[in-house]
């Protein structure tokens, strides 16, 4: 199956693949971005040894281990007794690759959280197996992934045990930008324009594993249908399988994202505690900074209030599509999303869902700007004396003395800027102005689908940027 997108990750992967010394990599990002198939298709004339743990509260060690001797076995390893620990399992692998054969030979090893279970000593016999062996011989290329970010950060990243230090690349797998999405769906031979893609992308996020499920027979509101509200709807229940995969207590995940789901401008820490009854310590922090590793929440600075303040926001498209339409939803409507086409509510939702797809591409907000080399600063702002409070959810700080105050608008048409918009974008940025101190020059930057019509106030505005930008 053909690779698509992902060309920064496929060029790492083959610098570590023709180094010529023995790499040890770390694969990392979301559940269902694509990490297993990226590894499995790069490397499947050279993959020597395949395995992935099982996933699952209830697995044990035991059922681990059998696995992992079937898999070596599979691999041309020699039947034997069932290993008794993961020291012996480790054993069997070196027996197995005992014998150069005078060429890379790539060992993958999947969902490797969830082989750490309790007094496993899991981790200890990975540490023996890379520094008694591995690191010695050249032709082998260790390849270790998993969802749980926070873990591999935790456990192979900032190891203070043997494994300290010995991580020779990292690769994370961001979701697809709207450019990869359409490759994917042009693959599949799914015809969609653009704004039907931006659509898509609003309730899936760019999940290659959600769009590749696309009916090409459809379009983006039919498959929402499909997947999302039908009677057996396949992704009915995933918000439950992506947590109960990644963390093995998740509600306290559950009610921090349930939380933001609620307050799409953001929440400060102090916010979190207050609004989830979540006690400040420890556990709270250990649960937000699992979160941002997982790539559901991010977490922005407030242009004018310290960094230990900063606001944490919901970024993944489904997750919020999910808490908002479909946990809930009673109607029993196979078409629930077809005969909302028309309703309030829904372009309520998509305002919001284009600011997060606009918050996962400021790289093409800033490349269409002419910043790509400039420094900048990412930022959200929220007013404290302006009346309406003002927020801001993207400014683009930057080094050559000019902030971008970016203004998101989804529409069907050129958007028009009317008066009383108008009146309210030079307020937000007096408000800006005033409270920050800043003594850059503040720009409106709007991002639209389809631009800004040329009746209305128009010249507010100093730079544009269009959906048609947001696919470089």
């Amino acid at each position: 199956m053909k690779i698509v997108g992902r060309k920064s990750e496929q060029e790492e992967l083959r610098r570590h693949f023709d180094s010529g010394r023995p790499e040890f990599l770390a694969v990392t990002g979301r559940r269902r971005v694509g990490k297993t198939f990226l590894v499995k298709e790069m490397f499947k004339d050279d993959l020597t040894f395949y395995f992935s743990g099982a996933i699952g509260k209830g697995v044990t060690n035991a059922y681990q281990l059998r696995q992992f001797d079937k898999a070596i076995e599979s691999c041309g390893g020699v039947p034997g007794l069932p290993s008794k620990d993961w020291a012996d399992a480790f054993r069997k692998l070196k027996e197995l690759l005992k014998k150069p054969k005078g060429q890379r030979q790539v060992l993958f090893i999947d969902e490797l959280p969830w082989l750490d279970l309790p007094k496993s000593d899991f981790l200890s016999a990975v540490d023996n197996f890379w520094n008694t062996f591995a690191s010695s011989r050249p032709d082998l290329m260790l390849v270790v992934c998993g969802s749980a970010a926070s873990w591999i950060a935790k456990n192979i990243f900032h190891s203070k045990g043997g494994l300290h230090n010995r991580i020779t690349g990292r690769v994370f797998l961001a979701p697809f930008s709207l450019g990869e999405c359409e490759a994917l769906f042009e693959e599949h031979g799914v015809v969609m324009n653009r704004y039907q893609i931006a659509e898509s992308y609003m309730v899936f996020g760019g999940i290659p594993y959600y769009l590749g499920m696309f009916d090409k027979k459809f379009g983006p509101t039919q498959n929402v249908d499909r997947l999302l509200f039908a009677a057996h709807a396949p992704l009915k229940d995933e918000f439950y399988e992506v947590f109960r995969s990644l963390f093995a207590t998740p509600d306290r995940h559950i009610r921090i994202v349930e939380a933001l789901a609620k307050n799409q401008k953001g929440l400060t820490r102090e916010e979190i505690i207050e609004t989830t009854g979540i006690p400040g310590g420890g556990n709270l922090t250990t649960s937000l900074d699992e979160l941002v590793q997982c790539d559901f929440i991010e977490k922005f600075s407030d242009f004018t209030k310290p960094k230990n303040d900063a606001q944490y926001r919901l970024v993944d498209p489904f997750i919020l599509f999910w808490l908002r339409y479909v946990r809930n939803n009673e109607t029993k409507d196979d078409y629930y999303w077809t005969n909302l086409i028309d309703d309030g509510r829904r372009r309520a939702w998509s305002g919001h869902a284009f600011e997060l797809l606009c918050l996962r591409h400021v790289a093409q907000i800033k490349q269409t700007l002419g910043i790509w080399g400039v420094s900048t600063q990412v930022y959200a702002w929220r007013s404290r004396q302006s009346h309406p409070a003002a927020q801001i959810d993207l400014l683009i700080n930057r080094k050559d003395g000019v902030t971008n105050l970016c203004e998101m608008k989804f529409s069907l048409h050129p958007y028009e800027i009317s008066k009383t918009e108008a009146q309210k974008l030079e307020q937000r940025k007096m408000a800006f102005i005033v409270e920050s101190k800043t003594t850059n020059a503040v720009h409106i930057t709007m991002v639209t689908t389809y631009g800004l019509a040329e009746k209305g106030y128009r010249s507010l505005a100093q730079s544009e940027v269009t959906l048609d930008d947001l696919f470089r």
